[in-house]
């Protein structure tokens, strides 16, 4: 092993395990994601200063919505992970679709259902899709920062070879002899921390006022966090590179960068919805 190489550490890829039940750091991730998000949504809908007056959804709806948008996330998350990333598989193993525990979800499959999800959703109850989106996205990163880390437990979605003399430098399990980046350590930083840090700043400095401006922040901080992220990341031996040396995940985000800058353009035109205040209520 090449000098200061760190050896992956062994994981046991379940977490908990009650007689034959199994439940896998994985799937860990997705439930722990879903309830923090849940109370940190919970948390911004009770803060009547970040919207100006209050919340423009009430937390029984937010409760309601929980179940819409595990469900978007789960089939939309599985289903552009088997068109985008490996389709000819797919196609040829039908049965393997529904083997969620063996992994294989994608984000931007996943960001879609949720999209579907609020869209659904609030045409149902009237209520306002941008400032749904705003809620949805502000409690996003909590969900990525986990998944990753899961990604980094099963010892996979492992980063392109590395100088060995980098002092963090791993050798995968599955990954050859050759010390890599640990990427998914670096996605996780990158696509949770960091951006949770920064839609919690614009949410304390009123984002939440201009509906959609954490929704298009979201979607154009992440594919940028994305597109870099992917420049360690090894691709999907599948896929491998495509055009130019771009990844599929490249790919997918560029479209995110435009999306994302015209509704932050929108959101801030649109200007501050009318507070308490404003609209004279006593």
């Amino acid at each position: 092993m090449p000098f200061l190489t760190i050896a992956f550490p062994e994981f046991n890829p379940i977490a908990i395990s009650i007689g034959p039940v199994a439940i896998r750091w994985y799937a860990l991730a997705y439930i722990c994601g879903i309830v923090l998000g849940w109370i940190y949504a919970r948390a911004l809908i009770k803060n009547k200063a970040l919207w100006g007056g209050p919340a423009p959804i009430a937390l029984l709806q937010l409760d309601d919505f929980i179940l819409w948008v595990t469900i978007g996330i789960i089939l939309g998350g599985r289903t552009g992970y088997v068109l985008f990333y490996n389709l000819p598989f797919f196609f040829s193993h039908p049965a393997e679709i529904f083997a969620l525990w063996r992994g294989g979800m994608s984000f931007h499959g996943g960001f879609l259902g949720c999209v579907a999800a609020v869209i659904l959703f609030c045409r149902k109850n009237n209520l306002s899709i941008l400032s749904l989106g705003d809620i949805t996205t502000a409690v996003g990163p909590i969900g990525l920062f986990l998944g990753r880390l899961a990604n980094f437990v099963n010892g996979e979605l492992w980063g392109r070879p590395a100088d060995p003399s980098l002092p963090w430098a791993m050798v995968f399990p599955t990954g050859g002899p050759l010390p890599r980046h640990p990427s998914q350590l670096y996605e996780a930083t990158m696509e949770g921390l960091l951006l949770f840090t920064v839609l919690a700043v614009m949410i304390r400095m009123g984002a939440l006022k201009r509906p959609g401006l954490i929704l298009g922040s979201f979607i154009m901080f992440y594919a940028v966090a994305r597109i870099i992220g992917e420049h360690f990341r090894e691709p999907d031996p599948q896929l491998g590179f495509l055009w130019g040396g771009l990844t599929m995940g490249m790919l997918l985000s560029v479209p995110m960068i435009f999306a994302g800058a015209i509704i932050i353009v929108a959101a801030w035109r649109r200007g501050a919805r009318p507070t308490r205040s404003d609209q004279g209520t006593p």
